[in-house]
């Protein structure tokens, strides 16, 4: 059997074996998942069976992308995120997982560095590996709510560095990086020569008073910036795998060219989904972020309640966070999250699935009914003060 070693390389995903392990067990409850449980509005729903009993989806679309849904996609850019597009710089994807892999293949040769701020996602990690690049992982400042270190990412820079690839809002920590921040590393990218990669999945869940900034706002970072959004987050829409990525024409044009041998377009029945989502409004956004809010500040009060077993950083967004385990067992967080699952069923993510750094540590989801999150610490706190 004929193994390439670009691949034999990668590690199982600690995400999905969790996924897996979970599956032996009855009434699990589950923080592991960052999907919504919420369900996609039923706006979409009937916009996409209209579009199917129009006939609109037995076809493949351009490659780009329909153009009525990167037309609706200028308007959001420019509204929300402060950035001037035009369709020719908009590429709609399968998720915003095949645009980020689209974008390392357009930019990284073989021996290549990225740097990746870390904890992040895991699947960054691996997307430069399969390019047959070299992951340089810079932790985050975790004493100071994982802020991004830029003394560290500058000092990290080499001839070799082709990109730097971040979440904002993060994934695993829920940090909202600032404007002031991001700005710096524009700089250095600016500086050195860099491409940014950005996957902006949570950017609407932003809680007290924070704000997500998008680096392409920046006009002279325009040709050093791709941003990868995703409306699986936004609308709920996990299952529908449809997001789409802003680049300058230039770089575009390279980035479609590893985006039709991945995929050849998106799928056309979501981005009709996608369409409706858009024409939609931000009632459902907001629904879903203040329902979110909630869920953080009961997991927040729950954690709080358990000080002898896990020190946290509140997060500034999205639905996630990234509890530190203060236990001896926390040294092995992928034993530790079993032993979890196993003597408490609740699931958890070990936090070395986001790197090194986050060894130690294990990944909640808080886009959970609220009930979930007391049945999950209600278990915890019967298992670790027994």
């Amino acid at each position: 059997m004929n193994i390439s070693n670009r691949v034999n390389q990668l590690n199982k995903s600690a995400i999905h074996e969790m996924t897996r392990l979970s599956k032996q067990y009855d009434d699990v409850a589950f923080l592991s998942w960052a999907k919504p449980m919420s369900g996609t509005p039923e706006h979409i729903n009937k916009a996409v069976i209209e579009a199917i009993n129009k006939g609109l989806t037995a076809g493949y679309s351009q490659s780009e992308g329909l153009p009525e849904l990167r037309e609706e996609i200028v308007k959001k850019l420019k509204r929300d995120n402060n950035i001037d597009a035009n369709i020719s710089q908009l590429l709609v994807t399968i998720g915003a997982i095949e645009g980020l892999a689209a974008s390392v293949m357009a930019v990284v040769d073989p021996g290549d560095e990225v740097i990746l701020p870390t904890p992040t996602y895991s699947t960054h990690i691996t997307q430069v590996k399969l390019a047959s690049g070299v992951p340089v992982l810079v932790p985050l400042i975790e004493e100071n709510d994982f802020e991004l270190d830029i003394d560290a990412i500058e000092k990290a820079i080499t001839p070799k560095t082709k990109a730097i690839m971040f979440c904002s809002l993060s994934n695993p920590t829920g940090t909202v990086f600032s404007e002031q921040k991001l700005r710096k590393l524009g700089k250095l990218a600016l500086k050195n020569n860099i491409t940014i990669i950005t996957d902006e999945a949570y950017e609407y869940f932003v809680f007290d008073n924070n704000k997500h900034f998008s680096l392409a706002s920046v006009p002279e970072l325009k040709k050093h910036v791709i941003s990868n959004y995703t409306f699986t987050k936004t609308y709920a829409m996990t299952g529908w795998r449809i997001g789409y990525l802003h680049a300058d024409e230039e770089m575009l044009n390279q980035i479609k060219k590893a985006h039709i041998p991945f995929a050849i377009c998106a799928t056309v029945a979501s981005q009709y989904a996608a369409i409706a989502a858009l024409k939609g409004g931000n009632e459902c956004i907001n629904k879903f972020n203040n329902e979110y809010l909630l869920a953080r500040n009961l997991m927040c009060e729950r954690l709080d309640n358990l000080n002898s077993v896990f020190d946290y950083v509140k997060p500034q967004g999205s639905y996630l966070m990234f509890p530190k385990i203060k236990i001896d067992e926390g040294n092995d967080s992928f034993q530790f999250s079993k032993d979890l699952l196993a003597n408490a069923k609740v699931s958890t993510t070990p936090g070395v699935a986001f790197g090194p750094t986050g060894e130690n540590h294990v990944r909640m989801s808080f886009c959970v009914p609220q009930d979930m999150v007391n049945k999950a610490f209600d278990r915890m706190d019967k298992y670790f003060k027994r």
